[in-house]
């Protein structure tokens, strides 16, 4: 993943600012409907008393008699007060009787409300009326509550005054009790607590109850008093199941309905008790924890347990036949060695008799007769006859070789999509892009004593927060010449204030308006609509909190949504860019020594603040990375020459050849980023920070052995015959670990991870081409080298040359003497591991260590954490850390619906809606279902969705919303304009909108469905009105970019979204584990519903790479481990060969050790760490099959002339590289390329020097070492050691 989209995954934050979208004045309900009965918010007299006795004569509480009736005032307000006046019912006139039954069809005869009144109520529940009826169940038991305490006849017998209160020269109620039974309460919570309210990703009960759990919750929640202006009853109703017995009331007790009943049946999104719903199985639980195992007070998993029991086993097995192998070898029978003859067909290599021991590969006759050779495979054979010649020519044509190897090189140096990006490309392009997101988090400092953080809602960090608030307002970037502010680039998704989602909105962003009232009450009307003229949650703006208690928040979030647009060149990213950077300019020299004088923090950060902070790690770092090079460059040009003498070392030492074969190392990496740039495959920064460590050990690795190769020889003979007995003893060793490495990495190639695809392809071309110039531009500089050294002229300075023969003199001797590392390899090295109890203890040791590792494979986890990639001085630490702290909401997750059929012949609409008459599997249905188990589906909520809020909108039982003028076209609600003028605030009936009726009457509607007609010609209705009181679900802002219109007059909408949102995901895993869940959750829809539907959020195109993070590492490991296997067994012919790539397990084991997340960055580090097992164990393996003796001398010859070079050429050259990036400033340079680097690496050591020899020295493959006697001048094969 790279690491400059890591500022993506803070989608989160984005929380749900999308629902500010919508103007929704969400009245409470039970506020809009018991105002219109009886509820007054006006100056109440302190005159009160108790009304105890009849007025009229003891018939108080009696059928057919009201307890209140018409309206006596008004208050302030202008919300009318009823007359605490008891009296008998009347008999309303045919017309008002026929309006009282279309709203109360359980109100008959007499009644106990005024035209006057039952207007209100019916203004009143127009409001109310949207969010319910997608519900019919819930609706009607919810009317009927306040149907009866307006109307009802009856309403004596269950209403008591007990409390009046004088307004002007009127007495108004005050106080009531409500005798009313459980039986009626349990019913219509029951019918309504599962309720979804789309628009507000959540359910109705959470507005209108509060969040009640129960009926006796919800009804204190309505009969609490509220102050002035305040949402709520302005007098309390006191809800009681009976009355006394003296009184002669009775509770109210009309008939509910269930929401299963099939007459007013909800969906079961809205009912998910009902039968119809009872096929359709709640999503499986979350998985429980993995499998353990307790040991008296230890705990462990099970996988450890069995790993334990299976090293028990094996290690038993392994002592047991260790010593019964060793008792058996002791016997005089044990070490008789048979005489083997040559297979026919095999080739056999001579090799020159020397009497010298340290010659390797060599063997010692006294018989002049008999000489020793190597049985080579036939690929071998004619790569040792290759090289013979090749050697010849290149020491005779060095010039020629140089020049043109380089050029080819030089030449190249000038020189697919995921599933995410291709949804993210869809919904960018079909509906919006999502929006850029500007951020504050202003927090109080934790008590130090009791660790918890005081309140910041306080009056003096709300004015501070005013003052930070105009600062930011005044910025001014400049961008072409033109000043660019907020408010030029901002969202305004309903007029002309931006959307910014602050806690000054309660406000109206004035600090003479609004109160800190409105967390509570936030879904209100004009009081604490935010001044972008839409509620907002105070979750997105407050942090650090319990439950809804708000006003114990410890932290402010400010966010700034910004436009945003496909094209990242456009002049709106740019304007947008160059707005940021002043914005954290501002935040960094004034709002933050502003805030931490109040004692606050400060957490800011912007859209572009990651790329930006990203550029500025790589020039943090670059001096550490370029002294990593240089302590490497310096010890590989020392490590090449010989043991320092003063007397000769300016002439022995090979500066000039170490530098040379860098350049030649640095030219290949140029040349294989070169040759895929001119074909357009970009490189990236794992790319230029990995391959040059990856091509250093493998290209300074056969710089070693070449050169040492070279040294072995004799003296006596000439360059040429020196270069080709070099090439044709170390030649095919280092083309079977070169093509190894290149066929690895080229398979690797077609993994679909793009950063270890890209990766391994720049890697196999890399080491194909620093092999290339290993075998020719390296080779001729050889030639010059000791043509130089030969000649007396002192190295780095060729043109100087010095007189005497002391130089020629030790060259003389230094070619018969083994180096430091040699002789440490022969004398000390190979003899400790040649000790039969060191062999078992290294067996058990390396045996525990990869069990343990693969015990440990469980507990890594994927993921990339965005601390880690970040300087450790950036601001976006801290910023980090307080989005996991102080946010309460998930990231907004989308389900994108492709081609959806809404024509009348298709049953798509009803497979996708929630409300009533929609399939009981539908899509929204699901997703409700879904989001009452968010521990397994990671969904918070029931999804926002256009098409239920567009159905309810075309309803004639929402007789607010869709209407039309006589003429045909568009009436708004009441209560906008020209409906409404908002000049005069007069908001009554009007003269112009006074022949509006509804767009449809049930007839017109086939089964409460529009024709495709009456679709086509009503969405763009819906998506352009305002939402508002009289009609809340108004699509304009909140859906206006859910669907797109382009093309749907053929019945097709080619995408729409529904919106929730996700858990608050806090880990990376948990943000894998979310996308994993939603995709699973959309495929199993897609089959299920026969429709296109996938899930989208922001951060998904980021992590689908960790969906499969565990298989593609053990593909591209399995792969490039079966490529090395094919290519050592097709160039030897024999798959003993092939023993290397055990520690790669071991790699696993220190990531979990070391807390090392599976990323592309580990992954694209493991398959490095094949090439760098190849180089550790094939050069070692072919040096053993080709030495003579039994396997312990083999393994010993082995060590002495492979281990050096190996040691040095990659061990060394590693640690003194990878050392100096633990002085890195920024983490993921120590974690990824210091820690895991130095454990690779160690871990290649052990293995191939340790672990390998031991193996080989125990189980190792014959020696195709062989005799060849001479008889008649023609050889045979008479004996193999």
């Amino acid at each position: 993943m790279g690491c400059s989209q890591r500022r993506k995954m803070r989608v989160f934050q984005r929380s749900v600012f999308t629902v500010s979208y919508r103007r929704v004045v969400f009245q409470v309900f039970f506020v809009v409907v018991v105002v219109a009965a009886a509820m007054v918010n006006g100056d109440l007299s302190d005159t009160r008393f108790l009304l105890t006795s009849n007025d009229t004569g003891g018939q108080r509480h009696s059928e057919d008699y009201c307890a209140m009736y018409d309206i006596c005032g008004a208050r302030s307000d202008g919300k009318v007060l009823n007359c605490p006046v008891g009296s008998p019912a009347v008999k309303p006139d045919e017309l008002l009787s026929a309006k009282i039954q279309s709203l109360c069809p359980t109100i008959t005869g007499n009644v106990c409300c005024t035209e006057a009144q039952f207007n209100t109520l019916r203004t009143q529940v127009q409001q109310a009326i949207p969010f319910l009826v997608g519900c019919p169940a819930c609706l009607r038991n919810f009317l009927n509550l306040f149907c009866e305490l307006t109307c009802s006849p009856n309403q004596s017998q269950f209403i008591n005054v007990t409390s009046i209160a004088k307004v002007g020269n009127n007495l108004t109620v005050d106080g009531i009790e409500f005798y009313i039974t459980d039986t009626f309460g349990e019913g219509m919570f029951e019918s309504c607590k599962d309720v979804k309210f789309g628009t507000m990703n959540t359910r109705a009960i959470e507005f209108i109850g509060a969040g009640a759990k129960n009926f006796r919750e919800w009804y204190a929640f309505i009969g609490r008093r509220a102050g002035l202006g305040v949402p709520g009853s302005p007098y309390a109703i006191n809800f009681l199941p009976s009355a006394p017995e003296s009184s002669g009331m009775i509770p109210m007790n009309v008939s509910t309905y269930s929401c299963g009943d099939t007459s007013l049946g909800c969906s079961c999104g809205d009912c998910p008790s009902s039968a119809v719903c009872s096929n359709s199985a709640l999503p499986p639980p979350p998985k429980k924890g993995s499998c353990s195992v307790r040991i008296g007070s230890l705990k462990a998993k099970c996988v450890e347990v069995a790993v334990t029991i299976l090293y028990i086993i094996l290690v038993s097995v392994f002592l047991g036949w260790g010593f019964f192998h060793r008792k058996r070898n002791r016997s005089p029978a044990s070490r008789t060695k048979p005489l083997v003859n040559v297979p026919n067909g095999g080739i056999i290599r001579r090799a020159n008799s020397q009497k010298d021991e340290n010659i390797p590969m060599q063997m010692l006759e006294d018989v002049p007769q008999i000489t020793n050779g190597v049985q080579l495979s036939i690929v071998q054979g004619y790569m040792s006859k290759f090289y013979r010649r090749y050697g010849t020519w290149v020491a005779r044509n060095p010039i020629l070789v140089l020049c043109s190897s380089v050029g080819i090189v030089l030449v190249l140096c000038l020189g697919p999509g995921s599933r995410a990006a291709k949804e993210k490309q869809f919904f960018d392009s079909h509906l919006a892009p999502f929006y850029r997101i500007e951020q504050l988090i202003i927090a109080t400092i934790p008590d130090t004593v009791h660790g918890k953080a005081p309140s910041i809602v306080t009056d003096s960090n709300i004015n501070l927060l005013f003052d930070i608030q105009k600062k930011v307002d005044a910025i001014r970037a400049n961008y072409s010449g033109s000043m660019i502010s907020l408010t030029d680039i901002c969202m305004k998704p309903l007029g002309n204030d931006c959307a910014t989602q602050s806690v000054l909105q309660y406000f109206k962003m004035d600090q003479h308006k609004g109160h800190r009232g409105c967390f509570q009450h936030y879904t209100s009307a004009d009081t604490c609509a935010s001044a972008f003229k839409a509620p907002l949650d105070p979750s997105t703006a407050l942090g650090g909190f319990s439950g809804n208690n708000y006003t114990e928040a410890s932290a402010f979030i400010v966010t700034y949504p910004v436009n945003n647009e496909i094209d990242e060149e456009g002049n709106g990213t740019k304007r947008a860019v160059a707005w940021e950077k002043a914005f954290i300019q501002l935040a960094k020299e004034e709002l933050l020594p502003m805030v931490q004088s109040r004692n606050l923090t400060l957490a800011f950060s912007s859209e572009s603040s990651v790329e930006e902070e990203l550029k500025r790690e790589s020039t943090a770092d670059a001096i550490t990375i370029l002294i990593s090079y240089l302590v490497m460059f310096a010890y590989i040009s020392l490590t090449l020459g010989d043991a320092p003498r003063f007397s000769s070392y300016y002439i022995s030492s090979k500066v000039l050849l170490g530098l040379s074969g860098v350049v030649l190392v640095m030219l290949s990496v140029l040349g294989s980023v070169g040759f895929f740039s001119a074909i357009g495959v970009k490189s990236t920064l794992i790319i230029m920070e990995v391959i040059p460590f990856l091509v250093l050990a493998v290209g300074v690795d056969n710089m070693c052995i070449l050169v040492h190769a070279v040294k072995r020889q004799q003296v006596e003979l000439p360059i040429e015959g020196r270069i080709s007995n070099a090439l044709v003893e170390v030649g095919p060793s280092i083309t079977l670990a070169s093509l190894a490495e290149v066929l690895a990495f080229a398979v690797g190639s077609f993994i679909p991870m793009p950063a270890c695809r890209v990766f391994s392809m720049f890697a196999a071309l890399a080491v194909l081409l620093d092999f290339l110039l290993q075998v020719t531009a390296f080779v001729a500089l050889i030639v010059f080298d000791f043509l130089r050294a030969e000649d007396n002229r002192i190295d780095c300075f060729p043109c100087i040359k010095v007189s005497g023969s002391n130089a020629e003199l030790e060259k003389g001797s230094h070619q018969q003497k083994l180096g430091l590392l040699a002789r440490y390899m022969k004398e000390i090295h190979a003899p400790i591991l040649n000790l039969w109890g060191v062999k078992l203890l290294v067996v058990c040791a390396f045996s525990a260590f990869a069990l343990a590792s693969i015990a440990l494979c469980p507990r890594i986890e994927p993921g990339l954490e965005q601390q880690i990639v970040l300087p450790r001085d950036s601001y976006l630490q801290g910023y980090f850390n307080n989005l996991t702290e102080y946010l309460r909401i998930g990231p907004p997750l989308y389900f994108v619906v492709q081609n959806y059929n809404f024509s009348s012949e298709s049953r798509q609409t009803n497979q996708l809606c929630s409300i009533s008459q929609c399939d009981s599997n539908s899509l929204l249905n699901e997703i409700a279902r879904a989001s009452l188990v968010p521990e397994s589906s990671y969904i918070a909520k029931p999804a926002a969705s256009w098409l239920d809020d567009f159905l309810v909108w075309l309803s004639p039982e929402a007789f607010g919303c869709c209407r039309k003028f006589t003429n045909g076209s568009y009436c708004p609600p009441d209560d906008q304009p020209p409906c409404c003028s908002s000049s005069s605030g007069s908001c009554g009936l009007s003269s112009v909108c006074k022949d509006c009726t509804t767009c449809f009457r049930h007839s017109e509607l086939q089964n409460d469905r529009p024709s495709t007609e009456q679709f086509r010609e009503k969405l763009p209705w819906f998506l352009s009105a305002l939402p508002s009181a009289d009609c809340a679900k108004g699509g304009n802002g909140a859906y206006t970019s859910s669907v797109e219109l382009k093309g749907y007059e053929d019945g097709i909408i080619r995408a729409s979204a529904f919106r929730t949102y996700h858990t608050p995901l806090n880990k990376q895993i948990d943000y894998v584990n979310s996308m994993r869940a939603a995709r699973d959750f959309s495929s199993k829809m897609s089959e299920s519903l026969k429709i296109d539907v996938f899930p989208y959020a922001v951060f998904y195109m980021f992590f689908e790479q960790y969906l499969n993070i565990w298989k593609t590492a053990l593909i591209n490991l399995a792969i490039a481990i079966g490529a090395v296997f094919v290519v050592c067994l097709v160039i030897t012919c024999s798959n003993n060969s092939t023993r290397f790539g055990d520690d790669r397990g071991g790699s696993f084991g220190i990531m979990a050790i070391l807390n090392i997340q599976l990323n592309a960055l580990s992954v694209v580090n493991l398959v490095m760490s094949v090439g760098i097992a190849v180089e550790f164990c094939v050069h070692i393996t072919h040096a053993f099959l080709v030495s003579s003796g039994d396997r312990n001398q083999r393994m010993k010859e082995a060590l002495t002339t492979m281990g050096a070079s190996v040691f040095s050429g990659i061990t060394l050259t590693k640690l003194v590289g990878v050392l100096v990036l633990c002085f890195s400033r920024t983490e993921v340079f120590v974690v990824y390329y210091f820690k895991m680097y130095l454990s690779l690496v160690l871990l290649g050591f052990l293995h191939g020097l340790v672990f390998l020899p031991v193996i080989l020295s125990m189980f190792g493959p014959p020696s195709r070492c062989v005799l060849i006697e001479k008889q008649d001048d023609r050889p045979s094969t008479s004996s193999q050691f």
